[in-house]
């Protein structure tokens, strides 16, 4: 079987490199794929039962600033004007995440203004500023003190990472929030937001609708593998796997799921709620309903909620467990990478990294534009 392009994975970023070579150079490109489905970790499918769409592998919002991608993304899909909102579920009393003025005063049982609130957190946390912020409990308790840190935050880190909040880096808390402000946006600072309005798995087969893409699924690739291209193959899975783990693991948290049916309209009253308290094993349920109120099926009396455990599993790679010995090991299997003549590496799993959805469409399309300038054609 002859291509000009090989790349494996079918996720974002391997499906838009595919997408730019097919459209703009005229090549053609296998995509390989171990699992049975194009779409990565994005895929979505409808539930037999309900009929209702879900997000196989966990609730995905789009979301972006970002120009570029937001007008290259919107020639393949368009969006409905779901604003994702997460609530969190500590000793049975729901309240607001990511942690704001009434997420405060409700835990506080306190009615604080902005500017009170903002200075009983500071005085809650002063004793915690001089911490080196060498892990991710240290710089946390810096930002919200114990009181927030032990309701919302502890538990929560201890299930996702299977590892104590001492021993992970403190750069994972970045991406944890604190407003004074009653704002319940998740993502206020994005320009664009919402749900594909015809499902993610549409998004895929619209960009990999090209007579030169051709898609091999439920194949394992090495670097022995059939398939020879003409110009590279660009690798998007995990590093270490693909070197024989020549260097050790890398460590990944994955995630399992359990869904459980219901005759009611509605189960929770929001797409995802958290559940930071160690009494329940799972880390957020998803009622998939709620991202689709545009639907018309989601009026009907029933609907499916979806309880999310972390998991140890390295076969099925989810997120880093970015400390400075990972980050050291994937070092040297990216310099491995590098050395390979007409290989190129990106995406979530190669990268070792955390990526959104627009960050892995835009690293996407920077890397074409490297790739174009690196060939002879």
């Amino acid at each position: 079987m002859k291509t000009d392009f090989l790349i494996i994975g079918c996720g974002f970023y391997g499906a838009v490199l595919a997408e730019r070579i097919a459209e703009i150079l005229k090549k053609k490109v296998i995509i390989v794929d171990k699992r049975d489905h194009i779409g990565g970790n994005c895929y979505s499918e409808f539930d037999k039962r309900t009929g209702i769409e879900y997000h196989k592998y966990g609730t995905h919002i789009f979301h972006t600033s970002n120009q570029i991608v937001w007008d290259y993304i919107n020639k393949f899909t368009k969006f409905n004007n779901y604003r994702h909102q997460v609530l969190s579920s500590h000793k049975k009393k729901i309240y607001q995440m990511p942690i704001n003025l009434e997420t405060i005063n409700s835990l506080y049982n306190k009615n604080f203004t902005p500017l009170e609130a903002s200075r009983h957190i500071f005085s809650e946390s002063k004793k915690f500023k001089n911490f080196k912020f060498k892990n991710f409990e240290d710089k946390a308790k810096s930002q919200i003190g114990e009181k927030l840190y032990k309701a919302f935050i502890k538990g929560y880190t201890l299930k996702q990472w299977g590892k104590s909040p001492k021993l992970l880096p403190e750069s994972i808390f970045n991406r944890l929030p604190i407003r004074f402000n009653y704002n319940e946006d998740y993502y206020p600072q994005t320009q664009y937001q919402g749900i594909p309005l015809k499902g993610y798995t549409d998004i895929f087969k619209n960009l990999l609708d090209n007579k030169k893409i051709k898609i091999l699924l439920k194949e394992n690739f090495k670097f022995n593998y059939k398939i020879k291209p003409r110009y590279c193959t660009i690798y998007t899975g995990p590093l270490d796997s693909l070197f024989d783990y020549k260097y050790g693991k890398l460590e990944w948290r994955s995630l399992k799921f359990e869904k459980k049916y219901f005759t009611l309209n509605d189960f929770q009253g929001t797409a995802v709620i958290n559940y930071p308290d160690l009494k329940q094993k799972y880390t957020r349920i998803h009622e998939p309903k709620h991202l689709h109120p545009e639907r018309e099926i989601y009026s009907q009396n029933k609907t499916f909620i979806i309880k999310e455990f972390s998991i140890k599993d390295d076969k099925n790679p989810y997120y880093p467990i970015n400390d400075i010995l990972n980050r050291q090991k994937h070092r040297k299997y990216k310099q491995l990478a590098n050395e390979i003549k007409s290989f190129y590496i990106g995406g979530r799993l190669a990268d070792y990294a955390y990526y959104d959805m627009d960050m892995t469409i835009s690293a996407a399309l920077k890397k074409f534009n490297t790739i174009l300038k690196n060939l002879i054609l």
